[in-house]
């Protein structure tokens, strides 16, 4: 049971972006550096809202600026159906009333990326008051009872990067003969932080078990907040000065971690772990920082959400077959859940992830790490 998650203070004054599907009119949409985009970007939320779309943050990764909001929008005009795609910034009342506008603007179908289970349930209870179906997208809604759950495996999401990071300790000359490991965990309020965590320490406390790891500092950072990721790790430094492996639960803290590594001149010989193929995790994983990241595919989530929205959206009193569910910790109710499958890169295979087109060669391979890049056999 997970009741006692914290409720933790929201970032300040928010902004949206809006994508209307059906509306060519200067919109882009790019994955890498650039932003999903429309010329009628702000907070209003206007005309049929077709299928409602509301992405939690900007901070927190920067998949929720670039990646995701780019594949919706691309596969609900495949559709042919509109749709509004807005971002909460982080604030859980401006999240409730993003839902609010997008239902009373006739939102047939709601897709949240939710920012905690309170706003996230409360979202949920809305649109159920309006026979509204609600897909939970990549974060399950604890206790919210949600139509449906798309997102990857996310326990195995944790067990990938222990493995990896096993292995990274197995193969360093320099690893101590039992390395301290920390754990710089996601949000206490994100379920998908403790499915990770489930997943690492299903393979972790084995180890600590057997004497082939140390248990060291295990902390969860507030709001998935890398400055505040930043602060924890060097402190979990100063009271351990022997870490010797960081199992971070995404890229963002992966890199807050490498930073006071870098400070202490111990980058490199102290094997980090990361989440979401973001550039700079994969910048960090070919300069040898950073030992793994987990590539989900976010096109592949996009599409199976859109394509089960555009099927609500059609009609929403038919059931959607799905062939795996998930148990909800608090309700005890199982959700159909659209399960799909992560993969681990390393330096050995980030050609995989721009040979994909998640991420753009030219964008990755800088001035900085074009020598990386042509060593992974990435540009020539």
């Amino acid at each position: 049971m997970r009741k006692s998650l914290l409720a933790l203070v929201a970032a300040g004054l928010l902004t949206t972006a809006t994508l209307t599907a059906c509306d060519d009119g200067g919109d882009t949409a790019e994955t890498g550096s650039e932003s999903a985009t429309t010329s009628n970007g702000g907070s209003e939320i206007t005309g049929d809202a077709g299928i409602g779309v509301i992405l939690p943050d900007t901070k927190s990764s920067a998949r929720w600026s670039t990646a995701d909001p780019a594949y919706l929008q691309a596969a609900f005009k495949a559709a042919n159906v509109p749709a509004q795609i807005v971002n909460a910034e982080g604030d859980k009342e401006r999240f409730k009333q993003l839902a609010d506008n997008l239902l009373t603007n006739g939102a047939k179908v709601l897709i949240i990326a939710n920012l905690d289970a309170a706003s996230g349930k409360a979202v949920i209870d809305n649109a159920k008051s309006r026979n509204v179906p609600v897909i939970d997208y990549d974060r399950l809604t604890l206790n919210g009872t949600a139509d449906y759950y798309v997102s990857f495996d996310n326990e195995k999401v944790g067990e990938l990067q222990a493995k990896a990071l096993q292995k990274c300790l197995a193969d360093s000359p320099t690893a101590p003969a039992t390395p301290v490991i920390a754990e710089l965990n996601g949000s206490p309020t994100d379920n998908n932080a403790y499915l990770f965590k489930d997943g690492y320490d299903g393979v972790l406390n084995t180890l600590y078990d057997n004497g082939t790891f140390s248990k060291g500092p295990d902390q969860f950072v507030p709001e998935w907040d890398n400055d505040e990721g930043r602060e924890m790790f060097a402190l979990m430094l100063k009271q351990y000065p022997n870490i010797g492996g960081v199992l971070a639960a995404n890229d963002g803290l992966g890199n807050a971690a490498i930073e006071v590594l870098k400070e202490k001149g111990m980058n490199g010989r102290v094997p980090v772990t990361g989440q979401d193929a973001t550039v700079e995790g994969l910048q960090n994983v070919l300069a040898g920082d950073q030992c793994v990241t987990i590539f989900k595919d976010v096109k592949l989530e996009a599409n199976a959400a859109a394509d089960l929205a555009v099927k609500l959206y059609k009609n929403n009193t038919v059931k959607v077959p799905v062939a795996d569910k998930l148990k909800d910790p608090e309700s005890g109710l199982y959700i159909p859940f659209v399960k799909l499958k992560p993969e681990a890169i390393t330096k050995d295979n980030v050609k995989s992830v721009v040979e994909n087109g998640f991420v753009d060669a030219n964008t990755l391979c800088t001035a900085k790490f074009k020598a990386a890049c042509k060593a992974a056999k990435i540009i020539q």
